[in-house]
């Protein structure tokens, strides 16, 4: 195979299994509803569960670089691909909540194996690496299009336990695909201790800069809305509004479908209006549309808010960009891996949150808690702008 043949054939595949590890976890969200019914559990129990997997998703950001070193890309992304298919089939076969929730962690774990080593993999055979990554990346909203209208339809059909185990479906291919078109290669520090990869003092000086810690506070912020988001929109269709499961979960697609097409959008107005006024954008097209989802009476208000907030949510293509202009580029790669796990680590807790909030005090509250966050980051940006703080 030529050298250009096998690039894209790399490239194909990594995109392939960022498709599977997104599959596998989104596949959860529209089942929600009949996972509750089944095991007897709650909003909150279930949020509870979904916390754990982001925060493994979360955990394994960082050390997922270390791990590719020792022991090879091609073995961590087999890992995380044929894993989620494991997990998605001991979630499927769950005979209790408890290993249900087993299954989920572990399904998080596995998942966060895979797109820093890919990227990493990406960038050393590319040249033009930002077409690459950016196809590369197209893999997430393909899988948010795919996964709720798909699993929606089986779960109506057949129950939730066969929906779920489409993630196996989905990924014992692609796996079988990676072994015969990855090429095997020599880890990068096989025989090197992991500890000692990992520089302390450079850890604590990268999470104790007053730029870092101001753009990590607003990275949590609207991590945790997404993750609340990510994990219940569903469930508020069909518990708020009375949609059925298969409306609800093509109106959970579109959501995704509107932030993969509109994040490009985002990025340009952050590189030519600056980071902050497209977060603040972003922030203001999400509570137009929370809005709009909460009072919506009929489908063309509620397809509306789905635009917004599919809009706002887009928020990463300005607050990542705005994260690595405050640190050397000779830090990036180990800065942003490290600052990506730890605002996922805190912002997992939006699944459990927004789930006990609903239980509580209705989707209304729920929903109106995301508003105020939503809010608090645009004060944040605000006065820093007032004040001249240059956070």
């Amino acid at each position: 195979m030529h050298e250009w043949q096998y690039r894209k054939t790399v490239l194909a595949l990594c995109t392939l299994a960022l498709f599977v590890t997104v599959f596998g976890r989104l596949a959860l969200s529209p089942v929600v509803p009949d996972i509750a019914t089944e095991f007897h559990t709650s909003n909150t129990l279930i949020g509870g569960a979904l916390t754990g997997m982001w925060f493994t998703y979360a955990l394994t950001q960082f050390p997922s670089g270390i791990l590719a070193d020792r022991f090879g890309d091609r073995r961590l992304i087999l890992a995380s691909v044929g894993g989620t298919g494991l997990s998605a089939l001991l979630i499927a076969f769950a005979p209790t909540f408890g290993v249900f929730v087993l299954g989920v962690v572990v399904l998080g774990a596995v998942a966060g194996l895979h797109y820093s080593v890919a990227t990493a993999l990406i960038t050393r055979i590319y040249d033009g690496i930002g077409t690459a990554i950016g196809i590369h990346n197209s893999g997430a909203p393909l899988a948010g299009l795919l996964a709720p209208v798909v699993v929606s339809g089986i779960a109506v059909r057949f129950g939730w336990r066969p929906a779920v185990a489409l993630g196996t479906l989905v990924a014992l291919p692609i796996t079988a695909l990676i072994v015969a078109g990855i090429r095997s290669s020599e880890p990068r520090q096989p025989d090197e201790p992991m500890r000692d990869q990992v520089d302390r003092d450079k850890i604590v000086e990268m999470l104790t800069r007053p730029t870092v810690v101001f753009t990590g506070i607003i990275a949590i912020i609207v991590e945790f809305s997404w993750q609340g988001l990510a994990s219940f929109l569903p469930a508020f269709f069909v518990q708020y509004h009375g949609y059925s499961q298969t409306l609800a979960g093509t109106l959970f697609a579109a959501y995704f479908v509107v932030q993969g097409v509109l994040q490009t959008g985002v990025g340009v107005v952050a590189d030519r209006l600056g980071r902050d006024v497209a977060i603040v954008s972003c922030m203001v097209f999400s509570i137009a549309g929370i809005g709009l989802l909460l009072r919506g009476s009929n489908i063309e208000e509620i397809a509306l808010g789905i635009g917004l907030l599919g809009l706002g949510m887009s928020w990463g293509a300005a607050v990542f960009p705005r994260f690595m202009d405050r640190i050397d580029e000779g830090e990036r790669g180990f800065g942003f891996g490290l600052f990506r796990t730890v605002y996922m680590v805190v912002a997992a807790t939006g699944s459990v949150a927004l789930g006990f909030l609903a239980d509580q005090y209705g989707w209304v509250i729920s929903l109106g808690f995301l508003v105020v966050l939503l809010v608090l980051v645009c004060g944040l940006l605000a006065v820093n702008s007032l004040f001249s703080l240059d956070y």
